[in-house]
């Protein structure tokens, strides 16, 4: 299988790749494959809940996104610049598409509470396929859209947005539950971005300059090409091999069970702050907290037993806390 959007050549010369695309692709793959196994060790109990979904390593994950549709970006500009080859884009697009569907299914039966509906190859197949838009509007103009859409959901949301069906568009005042949830927007816009730089750079002559560097004839290097040309399959793979690494090692060296109320309070003050500032969001998890621990109702409530629709004890907590935290 080849990259998940458009090809590292040179427009109009497909014989002629781009070596620093591909090294960059790859080493980007491999930053996703550090997250992922960091994300694989929290699963099975050796990090606290909620260290992959905070704090730097939130950043670094959503560094890792925006690098991913940014040479998502670059490679639909090289690949269909000079003109949309029909054929090409359709069968990489239902590649990647299919991929994605592949990987919902598969999570809906092996997380069914936290599936992925919207990850980073159905934000690369949709970006890919809105990007056509843009192949002939100016170097300017697309990137501009590019960061309009980043800026968009700070701007803008609506509780409208908040089902599953659209929340993937990412003006939600709720995020979903999910193992890996990248909407359209903001990141629609380091897509258009990528794509805007590529344009302009082609424009300067650039891009040949750059299909000129060689990035290195050893074994690392020839092996981060050969990842970055071959992203989709390395994407498919790499997270059931991480997994399988780590379920053997929890079976020979099992985790100590870990405390949840670190992770809970983690994940508490995540959704809260998708609609509210961090200090109402601290001080209201740390209320619901002691109203579920002194009330005996924080183990039930996080193994699922009690939820807050079969449980009016819950939202009659998370009332009382909105109050308190005003």
């Amino acid at each position: 299988m080849s990259d998940t959007s458009g090809t590292a050549t040179l427009p109009g010369r497909p014989s002629q790749r781009i070596e620093v695309l591909d090294l960059a692709r790859g080493l980007a793959l491999f930053a996703m494959a550090t997250y992922h196994f960091s994300w694989d060790l929290e699963l099975f109990g050796y990090l606290d809940p909620g260290t992959s979904t905070h704090g730097l390593l939130k950043a670094y994950a959503r560094s890792i996104a925006g690098s991913f549709l940014f040479l998502a970006g670059v490679s639909l500009m090289l690949a269909h610049g000079n003109g949309i080859r029909r054929d090409a884009f359709l069968k990489r697009i239902a590649m990647v598409a299919g991929a994605a569907a592949l990987i919902t299914l598969a999570t809906v039966f092996a997380t069914p509470d936290s599936f992925i509906h919207f990850g980073i190859l159905h934000a690369i197949a949709a970006s890919s396929v809105l990007g056509l838009a843009f192949l002939r509007l100016p170097a300017p103009l697309t990137v501009l859209a590019g960061a309009v859409c980043i800026a968009l959901p700070g701007f803008y949301r609506h509780e409208a947005f908040n089902p599953v069906w659209l929340s993937w568009i990412g003006l939600f005042t709720v995020p979903p539950r999910s193992n890996d949830f990248v909407p359209l927007l903001p990141w629609l816009g380091p897509f258009l971005i990528g794509m805007g730089v590529t344009k302009a750079a082609v424009a300067q002559g650039l891009t040949r300059r750059l299909a000129a560097v060689k990035t290195g004839s050893g074994p690392a290097a020839r092996a981060t090409r050969f990842c970055g040309r071959h992203s989709l399959a390395f994407y498919l793979v790499h997270q059931p091999v991480l997994i399988s690494l780590v379920w053997i090692a929890s079976q020979l060296v099992p985790a100590t069970p870990a405390d949840p109320l670190p992770g809970f309070l983690a994940e508490c003050e995540t959704s809260c702050q998708a609609n509210n500032s961090a200090a109402f969001c601290k001080q209201f998890c740390g209320c619901v907290t002691d109203e579920l621990l002194s009330q005996g109702l924080f183990q039930p409530f996080i193994s699922g037993q009690i939820t807050q629709e079969s449980d009016a004890r819950i939202p009659a907590i998370a009332e009382q806390c909105t109050a308190r935290s005003k």
